[in-house]
């Protein structure tokens, strides 16, 4: 399980916040037991005991320290005595001069005392001993709830970075509610496949405040743990709410059948799956995989294709160095072995209430979810351009080639395009820049990435310098990909 501020997918419902502790949202199941505030339409609810006039836990009195005279004048401790001070001859008479006007460069600003101010201070010591402050956590974590340590895997390094990716992104968005609980909400329904609980956030609060006054003691004070607890207290109610409304709608996580494994070259295969129940999702998402050979780990990986109606599922996978869920689907996994998925997740999809056309920029085994939105346009009948360009280091590297050329010959309004970064020392993407320049204009096309995250990023620096506004070029999270992809 990732700490319960990772991100993720999945749910699990207090329904009317009558239920009992172990039934998915008791009203009781807040930090140290406490009762926690109600989440409705993205808003934070109001937290039990006293509150100032902006709603925040009063912590010790905060008085402003206004500095009087010179730097000069503050640093003598007593004036001087007359008789250090030589007489001095009175100076005669003079105009007198204007005040100077003090220099904007010598006015402090003035400090952040708001609650999310505190949390962005307290995020701003610890970010260069990230490492330390994690692994203290989960040590604490550990050690004092023995029990909890087989919802983790067996390897915390990539645990950790979520963790304080989680804890950074929840401390900048904390004065913005609809879109921390946008965030919050993803990440309390993923939680789900790994087995977390109400009954675990007091555990995982506890630690966390032991870990941040530990290590972020400049910081620290009554006010910052208090803005802490109401944090935290928060943000553990809209993923326990979250997760228990999903859990009305879907289980927390699929079984499914792998059916057929095709190796298109010596580290890339399709691996086709059945799920054991219906399995909803859209041309364009991912989800998460976990495989039988290394329990509790998971890697995000795009559907390579549009929903069928034989509900099979299939994933396009490129084995990585030390990659364990990509090596195991690439060399170990066969026909009749079982994986988990998570839910499905990402907005890379579709809007199916334009006629825009599809600019398409895969690399690699990104070029699986762009087959899936050709195969999602071709399904709704609507002739749109669809424009791919299709990137690999070396040319026996299109591994998907033929499929798309076929694609190309059943759909007129489809064309795709080959881009090879054959250079030496050159990067999977470093040609695709210059392809997209030397075709268009596409002021009238919603963009597509999907690839390595340096791809993504110098495309859509490449999109924008070529008029696409930033909100019509859709992509998979970064940070989710990093490892998952080529």
């Amino acid at each position: 399980m990732d700490a319960p501020t990772t991100r993720s997918a999945g749910g699990d419902r207090s329904g009317d916040g009558s239920g009992d502790s172990s039934g998915g949202g008791s009203r009781s199941a807040g930090w140290f037991g406490t009762n926690p505030p109600r989440h409705r339409n993205g808003q934070h609810g109001e937290q039990d005991g006293p509150r100032d006039t902006e709603g925040r836990v009063p912590g010790r009195p905060f008085t402003q320290i206004r500095l009087v005279g010179s730097g000069a004048d503050r640093s003598r401790t007593a004036p001087d005595s007359p008789a250090q001070v030589p007489p001095q001859r009175p100076a005669p008479p003079r105009a007198a001069a204007p005040a100077p006007t003090p220099s904007l460069a010598s006015v402090p600003a003035p400090e952040d005392t708001s609650d999310a101010g505190l949390l962005r201070r307290t995020m701003a010591e610890i970010e260069p001993i990230a490492d330390k402050v994690t692994s203290h956590f989960y040590s604490l974590l550990f050690l004092r709830h023995p029990d909890l340590r087989e919802l983790f895997p067996a390897a915390m390094d990539t645990q950790r970075d979520r963790l304080f990716k989680a804890l950074l992104t929840a401390a900048t968005h904390a004065d913005d509610p609809a879109t921390l609980a946008a965030y919050l909400s993803h990440l309390g329904r993923g939680h789900r496949k790994y087995g977390t609980l109400p009954e675990h956030y007091p555990a995982v609060g506890e630690c966390l405040i032991g870990a941040l006054s530990h290590y972020a003691p400049r910081s620290w004070g009554p006010r910052a743990e208090a803005a802490w607890v109401a944090a935290y207290t928060t943000i553990s109610q809209i993923m326990i709410d979250a997760a228990a409304e999903d859990a009305l709608r879907a289980p927390a996580s699929w079984r499914a059948e792998v059916v057929a494994h095709d190796m298109r070259t010596p580290d890339i295969a399709v691996v086709t799956v059945r799920p054991d129940q219906p399995y909803p999702f859209l041309a364009g998402q991912y989800t998460a995989l976990e495989t039988p050979w290394w329990p509790r780990i998971w890697r995000h990986y795009s559907f390579a294709g549009a929903p069928r109606s034989d509900g099979l599922l299939s994933f396009h996978v490129k084995a990585v160095p030390a990659g364990w869920v990509s090596n195991a689907l690439v060399h170990r996994a066969r026909p009749g072995h079982v994986i988990r998925l998570g839910p499905p997740a990402g907005s890379m999809t579709v809007d199916h209430n334009t006629d825009n056309g599809l600019l398409c920029l895969g690399g690699g085994t990104g070029i699986a979810p762009i087959k899936a939105l050709i195969e999602d346009v071709a399904q709704h009948g609507r002739h749109r351009s669809v424009q791919v360009f299709y990137g690999a280091r070396r040319g026996n590297d299109l591994y998907d080639i033929e499929t798309m050329l076929r694609m190309q010959q059943s759909h007129p309004w489809l064309s795709v395009r080959s881009v090879v970064d054959d250079g030496p020392g050159s990067g999977l993407g470093a040609r695709l820049p210059e392809a997209v320049y030397e075709y268009g204009p596409w002021h009238t096309y919603d963009a597509y990435l999907s690839g390595p995250p340096g791809m993504i990023r110098r495309g859509v620096d490449t999109l924008v310098d070529i008029g696409i506004p930033a909100h019509r070029i859709r992509h998979d999270s970064i940070e989710e990909l990093v490892g998952a992809r080529n």
